[in-house]
């Protein structure tokens, strides 16, 4: 049975509202060495990370809540080099901006931004989740995304300042079902017939995503048969963040994956991205 392009709907509302406890829980704990420490964000403290996590949430009410665009890319911009760019300008902007009054908006702007995401339709049809589809996403699917932007940056920040991982499975395996939706984006280029299934698999979670080659491209299925698989790629939930965010390389992280089958459908699933990167990441 065929589900839509996006597969089942995430929910993360919850998920949302305990991430961002735990950040504010977090950063009230910190000194002013760890809030100048480095990031995995080449060239960004953690005061930096918060200032981007500051400025998503903004963006949110701006853009989505308010309908307030007074930004696009410029002439003969592309759009990671144009989200490249705001981000640092806003960042540098904000570096004057102490850690403590930071935390304060950063928690005014939470609420709001969780009282945003809970008032709008799913369902309803949004902005292209460009790295999951060309085409516009449904809501659901954009706050599952900004959800997993969340969730990862906070992961950094706590990479940087020492702090145990936020690993719960309540607040990590909707960032792995999220990511997962770029699935058939990254088979795009993959020629294969009609009807050829292929699946990843997350040990942990005791799931499998499949998707299946139709006429029009690849698409979600809802139930996968291991048995009539061309290709299966099987890891732990770590490691597949870390790949599908390119905080690691398929190389440095071969030990923790495992592949079957067709060996350019498993290159591309291990090839998959589920953010927007820039055209020298």
């Amino acid at each position: 049975m065929i589900t839509s392009r996006w597969g089942t709907p995430i929910e993360v509302h919850e998920a949302r509202e305990a991430e961002q406890r735990a950040l504010l829980d977090l950063l009230g704990s910190l000194t002013a060495a760890q809030w100048s420490a480095p990031t995995a964000c080449t060239g960004w403290t953690v005061h930096d990370l918060v200032t981007h996590l500051l400025g998503v949430q903004l963006s949110t009410l701006s853009r989505h809540r308010d309908g307030h665009r007074p930004d696009s890319p410029a002439a003969g911009e592309t759009l990671p080099a144009f989200i490249d760019r705001i981000n640092a300008e806003w960042v540098g902007a904000v570096r004057r901006v102490s850690p403590r009054v930071l935390a304060t908006l950063l928690a005014d702007t939470s609420r709001e931004v969780g009282d945003y995401w809970r008032s709008v339709r799913p369902h309803a049809e949004g902005e292209p989740v460009t790295w999951a589809g060309r085409e516009p996403a449904p809501r659901w699917l954009d706050a599952a995304r900004e959800y997993t932007e969340y969730w990862v940056h906070q992961q950094q920040i706590r990479a940087a300042t020492g702090a145990r991982p936020l690993d719960e499975p309540s607040l990590r395996d909707p960032v792995v079902d999220t990511f997962m939706r770029a699935l058939p984006v990254a088979l795009e280029g993959i020629g294969a017939p009609e009807g050829t299934m292929a699946g990843y698999r997350i040990t942990g979670l005791d799931r499998e995503w499949t998707v299946v080659r139709e006429d029009a491209g690849w698409r979600f299925a809802e139930h996968g048969d291991a048995v009539g698989l061309a290709a299966v790629v099987c890891t732990d939930p770590d490691t597949f963040w870390r790949l599908a965010t390119r905080n690691a390389t398929v190389d440095s992280l071969r030990d923790k994956v495992d592949v079957e089958g067709d060996p350019d459908l498993c290159t591309a699933m291990l090839g998959m991205v589920s953010i927007i990167v820039s055209g020298t990441a």
